[in-house]
């Protein structure tokens, strides 16, 4: 499974694309967990308490986890997970 990361948690974790232990019957939390054993940086930034930072939006195939199942969503095959942080333009 893979995780796409966007804005500073690419540069933190130092690509867009990470490749994670997780497969189909796994959870989000499962993937998420094993992004951050793989890049221990990312914890900081993205985790808030122990948990997942209000401000750090989790998705699965382009929805938020939040509006399904949360971090116990159950992953299928060909999921795309993604990691997006707050952004603002101008």
């Amino acid at each position: 499974m893979e995780w796409k990361l966007f804005a500073d948690l690419a540069e933190i974790a130092g690509d867009r694309v990470v490749a994670v232990d997780a497969e189909p019957g796994d959870t989000v939390g499962d993937a998420f967990e094993s992004l951050l054993e793989a890049h221990p940086a990312l914890r900081d930034r993205v985790l808030d308490d122990g948990e997942v930072a209000d401000h750090i939006n989790v998705l699965r195939n382009g929805s938020n986890v939040h509006h399904e199942d949360g971090m116990e969503t159950r992953l299928e095959p060909g999921d795309e997970l993604a990691l997006f942080p707050p952004v603002s333009g101008g």
